[in-house]
């Protein structure tokens, strides 16, 4: 291993100070570091950032072409909850996302997934109940239970939910949170439990609340949900109850940054330094008892040296005093020496997406651009000569279609949606939280028919179809991720985002948005593989009103 001298203002987030000086790299850990003010210099040298949720399976690369894009941001590690990939394989997906991470020199923190199925509303490729739980807490590559999205399984003591909150507890170690707009009384319970951390904050008056009550807010900045400029705030009030996250963050951003942006903003707004390095690194290793360095003596060489606080361009990236990232270059290749997937193709026709109208009213999704939240629409539904429910792109008036994809036989979930304003054509994806069965979005029913048809073909993909442009990223990677390197699958999906704009779609995220619609654990209303679901009765509801 190389030895390294590294000069510069070096950024102190244990005793909180800056100051010039030099730091010697050896054996993988700081040697030593020496006090010099005389040492002409602008870079600044500071501890690596990590990012504190993040769903890897989002960027739609494997583990170790993840890596390789992160370290370009200065990120060193990632706390990584392999939900998504559980919910489509299980145990076998979650080795092969710890195995991929192994192959390259970056910090993989994996948390396990508490909610496989998340509800049981859906029906997903796997379960993952309180004995597996309390059997991957038990190893080192395990960090945390990850998020409970279950909370009202919390609040109302279901059993197996109680036995993995125990299970984190006996093996101490934290409990992750995800409690969109529960407040008060339930809000206390689902804290009494254990519960430590929360990520869903949309308005800086829920996270003082959970704040107040004991918990830490993870501020998120991700590619449909984007939270930092309504809770950055919280970073002069409570700085040592915040850490950074993505959550979700698809390619098409993440080549653009990642855990720096969200520094970089909170220094602009005028939030110290040292502060909002912290949040992007020492808090999150303290809450999850992180094996990094902080440029102390001894420590693991995890740093980052960038230019200035203002622009916080990232020069280069040591983890474990390897020079991973210089100037430009990433010093480590990436690889997959294996592509593991579940998917059962389940054939479907125009037929299956005829829906015989029962009333002139129907129940719609209201989707919001930059949000995972989603509103309930009561509207007329536009009926053709025969009498079914079709839809009505002059009024926004979208189907909706959920496919189950692990059972043979299966029949589409037909609902209708607004917000998307597409015009001749569909979209579809196999990413579709949290269970990942097949959703899609058309104007007409042969267009939706179509791309589904292209996701099966390919075992999974992200899909534009009209009758002038059609274009697929295949996701081979349990129907979730590409087997290509972050640029090209930007650049694909990128490619997908341009015909939805040509195509009447002024959504900046629509694929994320899209995956989002049958995820039934965030309000309002959503739609499974089952029929449409009403979050906040937590039940089924019905179409035709």
């Amino acid at each position: 291993m190389r030895k390294y001298i590294i000069s510069g203002n070096i950024v102190d987030v244990i005793n909180s100070e800056i100051y010039k000086g030099t730091i010697k790299i050896k054996n993988g850990r700081i040697k030593n570091i020496e006090r010099n003010d005389n040492i002409l210099c602008e870079n600044y040298i500071l501890p690596g950032l990590i990012d504190a949720h993040v769903h890897i399976e989002s960027s739609l690369v494997a583990p170790s072409f993840f890596a390789a894009e992160a370290v370009k941001h200065g990120t060193i590690g990632v706390v990584a909850d392999p939900h998504e990939i559980a919910n489509v394989m299980g145990v076998k997906g979650i080795d092969f996302m710890i195995e991929n991470g192994k192959t390259v020199p970056f910090h993989f923190f994996f948390t396990a997934p508490s909610c496989v199925p998340a509800t049981a509303f859906e029906s997903s490729g796997s379960v993952i109940d309180a004995e597996i739980i309390n059997s991957l807490l038990a190893k080192p590559d395990f960090y945390a239970l990850a998020e409970m999205m279950n909370f009202p399984g919390v609040i109302n003591n279901d059993i197996e939910v109680v036995k993995k909150i125990e299970a984190a507890i006996n093996h101490h170690k934290p409990i992750d949170g995800h409690a969109p707009l529960l407040s008060n009384d339930e809000l206390k319970k689902y804290i009494d439990a254990g519960i430590s951390t929360d990520h869903e904050c949309t308005n800086i008056e829920e996270a003082r609340e959970k704040i107040k009550l004991g918990m830490k807010i993870l501020i998120r900045e991700g590619s449909a949900a984007k939270d930092f400029d309504n809770l950055w705030p919280l970073l002069l009030e409570n700085p040592d109850k915040i850490m950074f996250c993505t959550d979700d963050l698809h390619p098409d951003h993440f080549i653009k940054g990642h855990i720096n942006k969200l520094v970089r903003k909170a220094i602009a707004n005028g939030v110290d330094p040292i502060t909002a390095i912290r949040a992007a690194s020492l808090n999150t290793a303290q809450h999850y008892r992180l094996p990094v360095g902080f440029l102390q003596k001894d420590d693991p060489a995890d740093l980052i040296v960038i230019d200035d606080f203002n622009n916080f361009n990232v020069l280069q990236t040591f983890i474990k005093g390897n020079l991973v990232y210089d100037h430009g270059k990433v010093n480590f290749t990436s690889r997959i020496n294996q592509l593991v997937n579940n998917f059962t193709i389940n054939k479907i026709s125009i037929d299956d997406l005829k829906l015989k109208a029962t009333s002139n009213n129907i129940q719609i999704i209201k989707a919001f651009d930059g949000s995972l939240l989603t509103e309930k629409l009561v509207t007329t539904v536009t009926i053709d000569e025969d009498g079914f429910a079709i839809s009505d792109q002059n009024r926004d008036v979208l189907k909706i279609v959920v496919l189950n994809r692990y059972e043979s036989g299966a029949k589409p979930a037909i609902g209708f949606i607004n917000g998307f304003e597409l015009k001749n054509c569909a979209i579809g994806s196999s990413v579709a939280h949290d269970s990942h069965n097949i959703v899609a979005i058309g104007t007409q029913d042969r267009f939706i028919v179509e791309a589904i048809e292209l996701i099966q073909k390919h075992k999974g993909g992200l899909v534009f179809v009209s009758d002038k442009n059609t274009h697929i990223l295949p996701l081979p990677i349990a129907g979730l991720m590409s087997d290509m390197e972050v640029v090209k699958t930007a650049d694909s999906y990128e490619t997908l985002n341009k015909y939805t704009t040509e195509y009447g779609s002024n959504m900046h995220s629509p694929f994320m948005t899209l995956a989002f619609m049958s995820l039934l654990v965030i309000p309002h209303l959503k739609l499974s593989d089952k029929g449409l679901f009403d979050v906040d009765s937590f039940s089924f509801t019905d179409l035709f009103v």
